[in-house]
């Protein structure tokens, strides 16, 4: 298999690398891709030392599936590029994620969706892939009317430069701000750009992923709040349901969804926490309770390495049911 991963000096690109590495996909020739600037340098992939090339270029060496994680305006130019020579892309961008001729696939959810003609698949946020893992079973037994969000993102959804502003905060210098405002010791309630409606873009992408992914009936607020954290993104959820359920059955379904770790255990200090979430693949979700204000609804909290499930893991795991299927 001719693997290109376009962004792999980046920071989900390195993960990426790590993932394809670790679930053994077949990988026959590496072909990574960056912006000019990082042309020429050199990764390294399973002991071995690949030298990066532009994207005409990788474009040119038709490669089986490609991989990006480069920014919108990067899959919007060159995503169709990609597919017009016969690659099939899945794209980390939230460039094709709400076009309605292309897929928003959670392997564990929608995988069955994927044929043949999809050569431009889109993965989803972060944030919504840890949501829609935990709800999808749920809305399937119970009906999920409607979810507060409250997240707790970890400002590697941002990028090395974000991690940098915090690590010079912490050893006192004065640097590069991703951020408007110090980070260390600090929450900001805002991840990416205000919109119109008074909600940032994360905050919308939970409402309308998870209605394209899952069910268009359900409705999903949010506010989304970045915090000093490395690990992982954790968010506060409150879930509607249109029927009644019962916690056990709640916990026994959750724990028998392919991709959760259930850590339900308070009175020992189990629940899921982002410092032990990083570096891992699943989804953990923990604190279940029922909402005693309100009938026929769940509080829980939800825990993801953004990096791997939230972005690599998820495209590398759409990769894999591609050859499952024979689509590559």
């Amino acid at each position: 298999m001719k693997v290109a991963v376009v962004g792999a000096t980046g920071m989900v690109g390195n993960v990426m690398l790590e993932v394809l590495k670790e679930q053994n996909f077949p990988v026959t020739e590496l072909i990574p891709v960056a912006s000019e600037k990082s042309v020429g340098k050199s990764v390294e992939y399973n002991g071995n030392s690949y030298t990066v090339v532009g994207l005409q270029t990788a474009v040119d060496m038709k490669p089986d599936v490609a991989i990006f994680s480069a920014g919108g305006e990067t899959s919007l130019e060159w995503a169709p590029k990609f597919a017009e020579v016969g690659t099939t892309v899945i794209d980390n961008s939230s460039a094709w994620r709400m076009d309605p001729t292309k897929k928003l696939i959670v392997p564990e959810i929608n995988g069955h969706e994927l044929t043949l003609s999809d050569k431009i698949i889109a993965n989803p946020n972060c944030s919504t892939i840890q949501l829609v893992l935990v709800m999808a079973p749920l809305h399937k037994k119970y009906g999920v009317k409607r979810a507060i969000v409250s997240t707790y993102q970890s400002i590697t959804g941002t990028g090395v430069k974000a991690v940098e502003q915090m690590e010079n905060e912490r050893a006192g210098i004065d640097g590069d701000m991703a951020y408007k405002y110090p980070i260390d010791k600090n929450c900001i309630p805002q991840c990416d750009a205000f919109l119109e409606n008074g909600y940032t873009k994360e905050e919308m992408k939970l409402t309308n992923e998870t209605k394209k992914i899952l069910d268009s009936t359900i409705n999903v607020t949010a506010t989304a709040v970045r915090v000093p954290v490395v690990g992982g993104h954790s968010e506060a959820v409150n879930i509607e349901f249109q029927h009644d359920f019962d916690l056990s059955e709640v916990r026994n379904l959750l724990e028998n969804t392919s991709g959760i770790t259930l850590q339900d255990d308070p009175s020992n200090y189990v629940y899921p926490m982002p410092k032990y979430a990083q570096g891992k693949d699943d989804v953990f979700v923990g604190r279940i309770r029922r909402d005693e204000s309100l009938a026929n609804t769940l509080n829980l909290w939800i825990v993801a390495d953004n990096l791997r499930k939230g972005a690599a893991t998820n495209a590398v795991q759409i990769a894999h049911l591609l050859v499952e299927k024979g689509l590559l």
